[in-house]
């Protein structure tokens, strides 16, 4: 099946080598390695501006947020699953 090459900030993207069911996650535990990743990635208004979740109903990470159904998940709930997903479940030694 022929794909197009990405676009140069696709390309870019701190997320491009994870797996579609990371990145489309609805659930925050499932999409802690895409947040993490957002975090430094140098793209991310590239991102935002080519993906606008707000106007598409959007679900998965963009720009460093979980969206579901084009609203951003809330950033407490959000952080503590990401926290929960590290291993060690979070605790500090």
């Amino acid at each position: 099946m022929f794909q197009p090459d990405p676009t140069p900030w696709q390309a870019s993207a701190a997320c491009a080598g994870l797996s579609p069911s990371v990145v489309f996650a609805r659930r925050a535990k499932e999409a802690a390695p895409a947040l993490r990743a957002c975090a430094g990635c140098p793209v991310r208004r590239e991102c935002e501006a080519a993906v606008a979740p707000a106007e598409s109903y959007f679900d998965g990470v963009c720009a460093g947020r979980l969206w579901r159904n084009g609203r951003p998940a809330d950033a407490h709930r959000v952080a503590k699953a990401v926290a929960l997903a590290l291993p060690g479940g979070g605790r500090r030694g």
